[in-house]
């Protein structure tokens, strides 16, 4: 039997049902989530040996923080402890204590370890795709850069290491014999620099694969100076896009590669053409790249919706792997967002179609 206490109570009475936390929770199966979760966090006892805190309340939290601006792990524990909109959305009661943030912060990293961020968006795109918001018709992929604070303030350093001369005639005195680039304390040693826009920029890049909505399919993480139309086979791998779907890109995508890759997957090419030397475009290809251009939207709508709601364009952690779990908790924070609104713009147009 489920006991209500009255603090319960007090905390539905005063918090509005029509909020967006509260649609989520309705929309949303978490079980199947938390199940996946289950997988790699499933801890009994704490470091101190009183009951964990579920896998799921944790997974709740770190979204809570993405959709609340990028919160860090203690401002996420504060607003646990103080908004009662969040308290009811992850399950807790005004006498339950909240995790603190390094409960949280092991959870993210444990998950981040197994390799679970990918598996978690699929999970929560099936239920999305069974809601009928998901359209798969056509796709847009596009990479976006997210700066990293823990970049050199100087030029590398570099130590010569000199081996013995009587070792010259060794197999190994080569390779003990080289310039070795010293690792600056605190610099992320996986980041790289690019240039863009006349401005050198220092981190990561997404590279993402939205549908016809901007909702993220998947998303393939790099260092910043890893070309744009690389990853772009294994999204679409990734995401298992059907024949007969027709890919929207600009014309860094644009290859001879690329365009064999598609016809073998009877994917439709809506890439962009690309002038080579001494062979402009004509117009109709330039009115094709226009075309492609007023359609392309969605998926810059999608990086600059992330960046204005979730400030995901400065990364606070470091290393490709957590980059890759902060894509990917902005992807899943992105699309559970805007669900209420498409879930119900869906059901007016089935209702019109049923006139």
């Amino acid at each position: 039997m489920c006991i209500v206490s009255f603090s319960d109570f007090d905390v539905v009475r005063r918090t509005r049902k029509g909020s967006f936390l509260n649609q989520i929770d309705h929309l949303i199966d978490w079980v199947s989530i938390e199940k996946v979760i289950s997988q790699h966090y499933a801890p009994a006892t704490d470091v101190t040996g009183r009951p964990a805190y579920p896998g799921l309340l944790l997974f709740k939290m770190l979204l809570v923080g993405i959709w609340h601006g990028g919160l860090s792990d203690e401002a996420v524990e504060d607003m646990a402890n103080a908004n009662l909109y969040v308290m009811r959305f992850l399950g807790l009661s005004l006498e339950d204590d909240v995790p603190d943030h390094s409960v949280l912060s092991r959870f993210r990293t444990r998950l981040t370890a197994a390799q679970a961020w990918d598996n978690l968006l699929e999970q929560i795109n099936q239920q999305i795709h069974a809601l009928n918001v998901t359209v798969k018709t056509g796709c847009h992929i596009d990479a976006s850069i997210t700066h990293s604070p823990r970049k050199p303030k100087t030029k590398p350093p570099y130590e010569v290491v000199n081996d013995r001369e009587e070792r010259d005639d060794e197999s190994s005195a080569q390779a003990t014999m080289r310039v070795i680039e010293v690792n600056q304390p605190g610099v992320d040693t996986d980041a790289r620099w690019v240039r863009k826009g006349g401005k050198s920029m220092f981190g990561y890049k997404q590279h993402t694969l939205v549908d016809d909505n901007g909702l993220v399919m998947v998303v393939e993480t790099t260092a910043a100076n890893q070309h744009d139309s690389q990853p772009m086979l294994k999204l679409l791998d990734k995401a298992a896009i059907k024949p007969g779907s027709r890919v929207y890109g600009d014309k860094a995508y644009c290859s001879q590669k690329h365009r064999e890759a598609l016809k073998s997957r009877s994917i439709k090419n809506g890439i962009q053409d690309k002038a080579v030397k001494n062979k402009p475009l004509t117009q109709r290809q330039l009115q094709r790249n226009r075309l492609i251009t007023k359609v392309r939207y969605v998926v810059e709508r999608t990086f600059g919706s992330q960046a204005r709601w979730f400030g995901s364009k400065f990364l606070r952690y470091r290393g490709l792997a957590k980059a890759h779990a902060w894509h990917i908790l902005q992807a899943m924070a992105y699309n559970l967002k805007r669900l209420p609104k498409l879930f119900v713009q869906n059901l007016v147009i089935q209702e019109t179609c049923a006139f």
